[in-house]
């Protein structure tokens, strides 16, 4: 959901535009992406069922299992249903760029067994996630997923990570107040849809209201997700579902929240202030954490450790990431530009990131 708080007041004058802006296309590092990837872009139905399924059963089977622990294995269990349910959670970035005819009846599975559970249906992402995409939106104000937090105040680096926190609190009012709410007063319901109704990080975007097939999706969705969320909220607080339970559940919503905010901060390099970007330039200001690092798997799963990447080929499915990087790897020239968006680690991006704020930041997070 949108963060609309104001951080800080009055910013000094904004810094010179970012050189990144001006970075001009390699056209090399575009053909060979193109060429040596044509094959790729077919998804496995296989593959997705599969892992995704797998993670959805071992995430609740957690979730279970940490509810009626306790001590260190509470812990454990714990831990292994936020793993597993974020990367069962992460699948709807797949949602929005694979085509649904190649995946039948994905997205509704993915909908019934998280979206709707963990109240982040697929319409919260899908017609706001491709606007990130678009050739002339990244980067810029108009841009739902993008802000320049390495040229930000320090301190809204951890603010911008522990605000993640509140999303299960916020995602249970979206649903069990203001979208009731909404029914009664068409401003709200303007609001709602402009305002809370998608997975973005830009204070300032709002999302248009959907047409077409889109808003009876949305619509059914919706619907389905108010009804749980206050299904839910009703039972915490009848005791149906003991205290303990319930803060459990938020509490592995919130981590969730948490650790996908973690990637998102680690995702760009977040050096642009609003001009339009070449492909290069936006590929540049991504990430890749490729192997022989391992823990990307865990905190960037489904294909994200390849975020660069994706951004130069958003048609790879997931699964054929890793394939395309070795791909290009072996075949590019190593003064190519594709080199210089790998990394070896979250450590390493954060202190980059961090330090860039440190010694370039001037502002706080827009209102």
């Amino acid at each position: 959901m949108a963060t609309n708080l104001t951080f800080d007041g009055p910013a000094p004058a904004a810094a010179a535009p970012a050189p990144r802006a001006r970075i001009a296309d390699d056209m090399a590092l575009l053909k060979a992406a193109a060429e040596l990837t044509r094959e790729l872009s077919a998804p496995d139905p296989r593959v997705y069922w599969a892992d995704f399924l797998a993670s959805v059963l071992i995430g609740y089977a957690a979730l279970v299992a940490t509810i009626l622990s306790g001590g260190w294995a509470a812990f454990g269990f714990g831990s292994v249903a936020v793993l597993a349910l974020y990367r069962a959670e992460s699948f709807i970035h797949e949602i929005t760029h694979v085509k649904h005819s190649a995946l039948p009846g994905f997205r509704a599975a993915w909908n019934a067994l998280i979206g709707v559970p963990l109240m982040v249906p697929s319409f919260m992402y899908e017609g706001v996630h491709n606007l990130h995409h678009a050739k002339t939106r990244y980067g810029t104000a108009e841009d739902p997923e993008y802000l320049p937090l390495a040229l930000m105040r320090p301190w809204t680096l951890p603010a911008f990570i522990l605000v993640a926190a509140l999303a299960p609190i916020g995602l249970i009012l979206r649903y069990a107040v203001l979208a009731p709410l909404s029914l009664l007063s068409p401003k709200l319901r303007e609001a709602v849809v402009a305002r809370y109704s998608g997975l973005v990080i830009n204070p300032v975007f709002r999302r248009r209201p959907p047409e077409g097939e889109a808003k009876a999706l949305w619509t059914r969705l919706e619907i389905v997700t108010s009804l749980w969320a206050v299904t839910f909220v009703a039972l915490a607080v009848t005791g149906v579902l003991p205290l303990r339970a319930v803060l459990i559940i938020l509490g592995i919503a919130s981590a969730v929240a948490v650790l996908n905010q973690v990637r998102t901060l680690v995702a760009h390099l977040w050096e642009n202030e609003g001009e339009a970007m070449t492909v290069t330039a936006q590929y540049l200001d991504s990430v890749n954490v490729p192997p022989p690092a391992l823990l990307p798997g865990l905190w960037a799963p489904v294909g994200l450790r390849y975020h660069a990447l994706h951004h130069l080929l958003p048609s790879v499915p997931y699964h054929n990431l890793g394939s395309a990087h070795r791909r290009l790897a072996a075949m590019l020239d190593p003064s190519s530009p594709y080199f210089k968006a790998n990394y070896k680690g979250l450590p390493g991006l954060m202190w980059k990131i961090g330090l860039s704020s440190v010694t370039r930041g001037g502002r706080g997070l827009p209102g």
